[in-house]
């Protein structure tokens, strides 16, 4: 066999099949039917001889050496893609499918009405987005573009910071009333506390970092069932300035400890190699970075004075002043 024999539509054929895990799907996607996507893919498995998907009634999903084929031509029709854009960049195009995902809260709160603003700008790129807390494999799931909060570990991925993302210990006035008010990270140790699934609670004291412990009443996974525990008055909850903005600004929730720094993390956009290079991710990512950053506006006041340096009796006086 010839590998110039190979149709590269049938490799983007057997390429969105990966990527959606069902031919119906991936006939959608690609505007055919079931039935001639269907045969492109068993056209594409007789030329290379060599079985690449595993048809179950659920869908499809790719043999060990379908994997291996489908890493490498998915990187391949990504370089072509963006080797296409060359030329629609040069009229000043922007178009053509982006897929992303990101976190649930953030993506809900924040991002949806960003894109949708994106998308009105852009009316010839076409958005296929996943929202969900799971990290996904970005490479191996066909995405374009994750945005993704925390600490990034390395890895081949491409990253931009687009914004910090600060966090805040809180719980209601009530229960502060009913239980005290920490005045030191270590009194944290006499109340009951609301976690992230797998979460250690770090602070500043001083020139070093402490890790402290309560009493673990709840663990979740998502920032607003957090939320929701401490509004009912279960005990004292971290959570991300963009999820408790909101509530702190209305009095419901009440910040403590805001002398003891908690980590940061940041807002980041993730991409495959490759994907960086098209002129839609581009677009995109200098979209949202331009929309959160670099100072977000959902941080409350006394983030952006530690940021600018702000701090003691003087910065509280600001923080009062602002506050009032």
């Amino acid at each position: 066999m010839e590998r110039s024999s190979v149709d590269l539509v049938d490799v983007l054929a057997f390429v969105r099949v990966v990527e959606t895990g069902a031919f119906t799907r991936a006939a959608e996607r690609m505007g055919i039917s079931k039935s001639i996507l269907s045969r492109r893919v068993a056209r594409l498995e007789e030329q290379l001889g060599a079985k690449l998907l595993m048809r179950t009634a659920q869908g499809a999903s790719p043999t060990d050496i379908g994997q291996a084929y489908f890493e490498r031509a998915s990187n391949i029709l990504v370089e072509l893609d963006a080797a296409q854009e060359i030329v629609a960049e040069q009229a000043t195009q922007v178009a053509g499918p982006i897929r992303l995902t990101a976190p649930l809260s953030f993506g809900t709160q924040y991002l949806a009405p960003a894109l949708a603003e994106f998308a009105k700008a852009y009316p010839k790129v076409e958005l296929d987005i996943s929202f969900e807390d799971r990290t996904v494999d970005l490479v191996g799931g066909g995405y374009d573009l994750a945005v993704r909060i925390g600490t990034l570990a390395d890895s081949a991925l491409v990253a931009r910071r687009i914004a910090p993302v600060s966090k805040v210990a809180l719980a209601t006035p009530a229960y502060l009333d009913q239980h005290g008010r920490p005045d030191h990270p270590r009194d944290l140790v006499h109340h009951d506390i609301l976690l992230y699934s797998g979460e250690q609670w770090r602070f500043r004291v001083g020139d070093k970092w402490e890790y402290v412990r309560g009493r673990p009443l709840l663990r979740a996974n998502n920032g607003e069932m957090l939320r929701e525990a401490a509004l009912a008055g279960l005990g004292i909850c971290i959570l991300p300035n963009f999820i408790a903005a909101p509530n702190i600004g209305s009095g419901i929730l009440e910040p403590i400890l805001l002398d003891y720094p908690l980590e940061e993390s940041g807002l980041y956009a993730v991409m495959p190699p490759g994907r960086s290079t098209t002129a839609r991710v581009r677009a995109l990512v200098e979209f949202l970075a331009a929309r959160f950053g670099p100072d977000p506006a959902w941080d409350p006041c006394w983030e952006e004075e530690k940021r600018w340096g702000v701090d003691g009796p003087a910065g509280r006086a600001t923080r009062t002043a602002k506050s009032s």
